[in-house]
């Protein structure tokens, strides 16, 4: 006899639920089985000792596991990081617990809470854009590049001119694009900062017209308040910062004041030296802490958290190894809790991989994006958009997105 043993990839209670019904358990049943299913692994940094080790005894007693370092049992006065391992059910239990317990645990409850999708803000994701609603657990939006510059890495300057930008955003908009993403200034590696008056007389026409006629909401991708400030008043819906808010000290203000959505990008260095022998210790560990503490810097300023979106920066001061390794763990990037935007359309890391120019990077492109709605992305960035559109869709529905 054969009894025909499979294993299951159980990610979250959907497929818990989905799995528990092929074989027909009762109500009851299905209810108590369903968050003992879905397994976490949490990695948690900068914990006291002490409550290192109250940590360890409280997941211990719910049936989970801590991981510690040695030297935690000395009890000295440090701080170390714990890797965590439970169901849900077991944080579940595991957070009422933490939140009675000194030395900050009441606010590491309070933060796997919210990571885990236990708080009220987790049950639906909305993104508020330009006027319209985009429900980000239906599917992944797409962001086509509007590059207004004459040195872009992606197309050489094709589009430099306004008129010619202006035909490119309204192509990709007919092409499937959900927003469009406008920029006048190179950030590709080496590149240098332009003027304040050049990048807006390259970037206010196009943004200009196509606010008024491509249907579909506009981002202005620049580091400095005064030209977001004009992109703004002139229709854009939101602004694309790559040094998360760090170059110029109005953007975040400005942000705020506005109401508009804006996202958050990792870069280690500026564009001119930051692939200059980039070095990580744990590059997705400094990624996510970096983009935390941008984030709540954003919140603690007034910025509305569903308003706020990071971006892992890939090629933005990061090796070929650093880049993969990024994609492959993105999902610890998904639990930060906000809206995961990621481009990876034709950058150099693919180029490295197959040893092709930018201009022939579609197939590459197209695996980066498929793995990165698998890892969680929300919006992707992408320059070809009709063939990016197609593999999104089929890549939202092999992950579960919306109703099919």
């Amino acid at each position: 006899m054969r009894y025909n043993p499979r294993l299951l990839q159980v990610r979250d209670m959907r497929e818990a639920f989905a799995r528990l019904d092929e074989i027909a358990p009762s109500e009851r049943g299905r209810g108590i089985m369903a968050p003992k299913l879905v397994h976490r692994v949490v990695r948690v940094d900068r914990l006291d000792t002490r409550a290192a080790n109250i940590l360890k005894q409280n997941m211990l007693s719910v049936g989970g596991e801590v991981c510690l370092p040695r030297e935690v049992f000395a009890y000295e006065k440090r701080e170390v990081s714990a890797v965590i391992s439970g169901t849900l059910k077991q944080y579940r239990l595991l957070i009422p617990k933490l939140k009675e317990q000194p030395f900050g645990l009441k606010a590491l409850a309070a933060e796997l809470e919210e990571m885990l999708g236990f708080s009220p803000r987790e049950k639906e994701r909305v993104l508020a854009l330009g006027g319209r609603e985009y429900r980000l657990d239906e599917r992944t939006l797409v962001m086509g590049v509007v590059n207004v510059t004459p040195d872009s890495f992606s197309d050489g300057g094709r589009f430099y001119e306004s008129r010619a930008a202006v035909e490119h955003g309204l192509r990709l908009a007919e092409e499937g694009a959900d927003i469009l993403d406008v920029g006048g200034e190179s950030t590709r590696p080496g590149s240098d900062f332009i003027s304040l008056d050049e990048e807006l007389r390259r970037v206010m026409p196009v943004v200009e017209e196509l606010a008024e006629r491509a249907g579909v909401p506009v981002s202005i991708d620049t580091t400095k308040a005064e030209v977001a400030r004009r992109a703004l008043d002139a229709g854009c819906a939101m602004v694309n910062e790559i040094s998360a808010m760090r170059l110029d000290p109005e953007m975040l203000p400005l942000v705020v004041e506005r109401g508009v959505p804006f996202c958050l990008m990792h870069m280690q260095g500026m564009p001119k030296d930051m692939q200059e022998n980039p070095h990580y210790d744990d590059v997705v560990g400094e990624i996510a802490a970096f983009l935390r503490e941008r984030a709540e810097a954003a919140v603690e300023a007034g910025a509305d958290p569903a308003a706020v979106m990071v971006d892992p920066g890939i090629g933005f001061g990061k090796t070929l190894r650093h880049n993969l390794e990024v994609l492959r763990r993105l999902p610890e990037l998904k639990s930060l809790g906000y809206t995961l935007l990621l481009g990876t359309s034709r950058k150099s890391f693919i180029g490295m991989i197959l040893d092709l120019p930018a201009d022939e990077r579609l197939e590459g492109t197209a695996a980066s994006v498929a793995l990165g709605v698998a890892g969680g992305a929300d919006i992707v960035r992408v320059h070809d958009v009709k063939e990016m559109v197609r593999v999104v869709r089929v890549a939202d529905a092999l992950v579960g997105k919306g109703s099919i």
